[in-house]
């Protein structure tokens, strides 16, 4: 995740460097009910009819907010204090792991960077990477873009407003999903992959918001490109760190439907690295806390692998010692759960393991049609 805070008095800043510190703890207190969406809406993955997504849509725009012009904070953006607090002040080890070494024949430097890597996620979940050799003046551009983006007037930005079932578009604090407990933030998702008979990003940016954002969505192209590229750099050091068999990891992403998310203030998770790890790698929670004061910019980029996937860990290695904590599952079905049934937390793989035991055969037979 790259980010930038700039001084706007006029928007909420994060307080803390995403890079340097996290709100991250493994949770041990007993599982509370799940955090229900506002109402169930198609898969991001998978197609759903059209008047759902109609329905869906209008909904959505009941639910608008508009954070540059609230004049005092909106209900559901206030949170329970025990919520809406870090667990834990104290600074994370988040080491800074030089990727150049898989490439460059440092011996000792590759061992260094597995170990570096193994100890933080087995830990916490989260690194950083140095020695990458992505363009400075790219990253740059990309946050460029997402200012600009985000300074455009509510109805320019609502002409790329995510229709629920997808997984592009613009969202304000994701009001046409949750109810209450809103993140104070907006996003701008695009889906990338390789392989398509033009640039999938540009294709995104003139067909939703017009040939003026063409020269965005070059930037972001590239940068989808570039940020595709080290993800697999790292998978291949997750490889080395936990003693797998050599290219599991990069081969599983290589034909990735990747996502790329721009965020003005944010808050992320990642899912699938405990299920690939057995358990044995942490997926971190982090946030941002916001203030009047300034605005935070922030790019992420979400290597998922392609929807049928079978996600399962590998059968070599450390990996394979434990028993498995988890079943084999498709990355539609876990979008599919996140999307229509569940507010991401710390226990979303467990919660999860449970629902695939009888959740999709339900939704099977709610769908069959009546004879």
């Amino acid at each position: 995740m790259v980010s930038q805070a700039q001084q706007e008095p006029t928007l909420p800043h994060s307080s803390s460097s995403i890079a340097k510190r996290a709100a991250a703890s493994m949770d041990t207190s007993p599982a509370p009910p799940p955090l229900l969406l506002r109402a169930p809406t198609p898969s991001i993955d998978l197609p759903a009819a059209k008047q759902d997504k109609a329905d869906a849509a209008s909904k959505a725009a009941a639910a608008v907010f508009d954070l540059r012009r609230e004049p005092k904070i909106p209900a559901p953006f206030v949170w329970p204090h025990d919520d809406a607090r870090p667990t834990s002040a104290v600074e994370l080890d988040v080491p800074v792991v030089d990727v150049g070494v898989l490439r460059n024949g440092d011996s000792a430097g590759l061992r260094r960077a597995a170990a570096q890597v193994a100890a933080a996620c087995a830990t916490h979940g989260f690194f950083q990477v140095c020695g990458h050799g992505v363009d400075a003046a790219l990253a740059r551009a990309a946050l460029d873009g997402a200012s600009d983006f985000f300074r455009l007037p509510l109805a320019e930005k609502q002409r790329a407003r995510r229709v629920p079932g997808t997984v592009s578009g613009y969202t304000s604090a994701h009001a046409d999903r949750f109810a209450s407990k809103l993140p104070w933030k907006e996003t701008l998702s695009f889906g990338f992959h390789d392989g398509a008979a033009s640039p999938v990003v540009v294709d995104y940016f003139t067909g939703t918001l017009g040939q003026d954002f063409e020269s965005m969505g070059r930037v972001y192209q590239r940068y989808c490109e570039e940020m595709k590229a080290l993800s697999l750099t790292i998978m291949e050091l997750l490889e080395l760190s936990l003693g797998v068999e050599r290219g599991y990891y990069r081969d599983f992403f290589e034909d990735s439907r990747s996502i790329m998310r721009t965020y003005n203030n944010e808050s992320a998770r990642g899912l699938s690295e405990g299920a690939l790890s057995n358990g044995r790698y942490k997926s971190c929670l982090h946030r941002a806390v916001v203030n009047r004061r300034q605005e935070r910019r922030s790019l992420a980029f979400f290597l998922c692998p392609r929807e049928d996937r079978v996600v399962r860990p590998p059968a070599t290695g450390t990996v394979a010692a434990a028993p498995r904590r988890y079943p084999d599952f498709t990355w539609a079905d876990l979008m599919r759960f996140t999307q229509r049934h569940y507010r991401a937390d710390t226990r979303t793989l467990d919660a999860f393991t449970r629902w695939l035991s009888h959740g999709p055969a339900q939704e099977a037979a709610a769908a069959a049609p009546c004879t």
